[in-house]
């Protein structure tokens, strides 16, 4: 049932999406990034495994092609490869890197064991083209290669050379193909946004018209054919994502959403009480707050596996959100009729018996006494790291995904799972949501309970709550709300420490700081943050905060490393 609801949520996303530029994925460490560089230039794009078929990226309808960078050698006997079919298409395409060699050999090109390894900083020289017009004739970029290709295939114009590389980058512009050895989706190739834009405008001939505005319109229409005159819910978090969620489908079906937050015990300090005013007036939606702390907290008792913790917390919200339908339909005036969650709406109901009418199919119109839609503001890169992402392995199950029970009677509404965060911001704008929500810090729907190394429980969640106040208020005090992305601040609770307070021995947790910048949470790099605002923290967190005796600072970039420590 959980896969039919992600199912439905997936088709209707789709569905609001424009014609995609398809970024193939070689097993890229930033083939993710890649398509939010596309985006960037405000052209849409998705990516799916190399291993697709030819009909079977015809059938996705795209504009023209990226093929990503990989860590193979092209000429690895298990080395990933293309089908041959895929370059018959007629689709304009774009090779990086390995999908540079792997586009040159399959068009007749050579590439070649040089030995001359080009990693890191590297500057190349542009002969002509269109993609390096009006960049200076010696520039760096970002290389990571071992091969090269030493001829381009024919018809082909070779339009940048390096030490290590030949055929840095060549074009065609009648078969509307292009590519470069380096990498221009990074940081460290300072022009390859233009680049890359370049080729999507003009050698593939693209019209930028990926928008907030166009984004926010699309997905309106979307809400409303999906839900038709049906009625839904939406899990509050207090987060810009499901703020933004919400406001969009508000804007779509009306009074016919109510919001529900529940309160699940793993909140931090005025976490509920800010929902209950800020968000609840900026959306313009019915709010129905649920304490369901004892009911989490008892689930969660003794649980120490990360994965199992986001299931339990996945599984009852659902149930929190079934209990809530019968309030929800009496604040759109429809009385308590037998439609989902009714039955197991009353005080005191188990939370595993909840009664379920069965989820309506997109766009059907749903029985007057029942709720069959679940809003949530899943984003693309939850659907990636879920192992919802094109042969993407599953990094962890977020609980809105992956941790979502098999029995779920809601049809899910997720206008925002093909976005990035920077795009839910500027959607949120477009619809007038005021700065102090889209602006706000990440924040995961589990809250606290995946913020504790080892189980979960309310003095343990008292203390990471105390130290996680300390870090949110400093860290405003020092003007750093606009610097640092997010800063998850963690409780060691399974690992315990020798101090000295108080001219006595302690033996107390480890709270670890996690301060990090990112554009979209799928790479990121650690805040180097102000000795003096990291000192004063420490200070006071252990001046404070009881049996906490140790203050220590993660600097671990993503990759390898993950955002939040669960």
């Amino acid at each position: 049932m959980a896969e039919k609801a992600q199912n439905d949520s997936q088709l209707t996303a789709e569905a609001a999406a424009p014609r995609p530029v398809l970024v193939v994925d070689f097993g890229a460490q930033y083939a993710q990034l890649i398509a939010r560089r596309v985006r960037e230039a405000h052209i849409y794009s998705e990516v799916i495994p190399h291993t697709a078929t030819a009909a079977e990226i015809e059938a996705k309808n795209p504009v023209a092609l990226v093929l990503s960078g990989g860590p193979a050698s092209v000429y690895a006997e298990d080395a990933p490869s293309l089908d041959p079919a895929v370059f018959e298409l007629g689709l304009p395409m774009f090779g990086i890197c390995y999908g540079f060699q792997t586009m040159a050999r399959a068009l007749g090109g050579e590439v070649s064991q040089t030995g001359n390894r080009e990693y890191g900083r590297t500057d190349v020289t542009v002969t002509g083209g269109a993609l390096h017009a009006g960049l200076p004739e010696a520039h760096p970029v970002w290389m990571s290669h071992g091969d090269a290709v030493t001829a381009a295939p024919a018809g082909f114009e070779v339009t940048a050379t390096s030490a290590g590389a030949p055929v840095a980058a060549f074009e065609c512009a009648e078969r509307r193909m292009a590519g470069v050895q380096y990498h221009p989706e990074v940081l460290h190739s300072p022009h390859g946004q233009q680049v890359l834009s370049r080729f999507l405008t003009e050698v593939a001939g693209l019209e930028p018209s990926w928008t907030a505005a166009n984004i926010a319109e699309q997905l309106i229409e979307s809400v409303r054919e999906q839900i038709g005159e049906g009625r839904a819910i939406c899990g509050l978090s207090g987060g810009v994502d499901s703020a933004v969620a919400a406001a969009l489908v508000q804007r779509a079906i009306g009074d016919r959403l109510t919001c529900v937050f529940v309160d699940h015990g793993l909140l931090r300090a005025g976490e509920r009480e800010q929902v209950e005013t800020d968000f609840a007036s900026a959306i313009g939606a019915p709010l129905i707050t649920l304490d369901d702390s004892e009911v989490f907290l008892g689930h969660l008792a003794d649980v120490t596996d990360p994965e199992t913790k986001r299931k339990i917390i996945g599984r009852e919200f659902i149930r929190s959100f079934e209990r809530a339908v019968a309030q929800a339909l009496e604040l759109q005036g429809q009385g308590t009729g037998s439609g989902a969650g009714s039955a197991g709406a009353a005080a005191g109901a188990d939370a595993d018996s909840a009664a379920g009418a069965d989820s309506a199919s997109a766009g059907s119109s749903a029985s007057a006494g029942s709720v069959d839609f679940l809003v949530q503001g899943t984003l693309y890169p939850d659907v990636v790291e879920s192992g919802g992402g094109a042969g993407t392995a599953t990094i962890k199950s977020h609980h809105n995904v992956g941790g979502l029970p098999d029995d779920v009677e809601f049809t899910l509404v997720e206008p925002l799972r093909l976005l990035f965060k920077d795009e839910v911001r500027a959607v949120g704008r477009e619809l007038g949501l005021p700065e102090s929500i889209v602006g706000r810090h990440p924040f995961p729907g589990p809250g606290l309970g995946i913020r504790i190394v080892g189980a979960v429980d309310r003095e343990r969640l008292d203390t990471l709550r105390a130290a996680d106040a300390i870090v949110r208020e400093e860290m405003t005090a020092a003007g750093l709300d606009n610097s640092v992305w997010q800063c998850p601040v963690v409780l060691l609770a399974d690992v315990r420490s020798v101090g000295v307070q108080g001219d006595g021995r302690t033996y107390g947790h480890p709270i670890v700081l996690r301060p990090v910048s990112s554009e979209d949470a799928m790479t990121a790099d650690w805040t180097r943050v102000p000795y003096e605002t990291l000192a004063l923290i420490s200070n006071r967190i252990t001046n404070e905060v009881p049996d906490v005796n140790r203050v220590v600072l993660d600097i671990t970039s993503k990759p390898p490393g993950t955002i939040e420590w669960e």
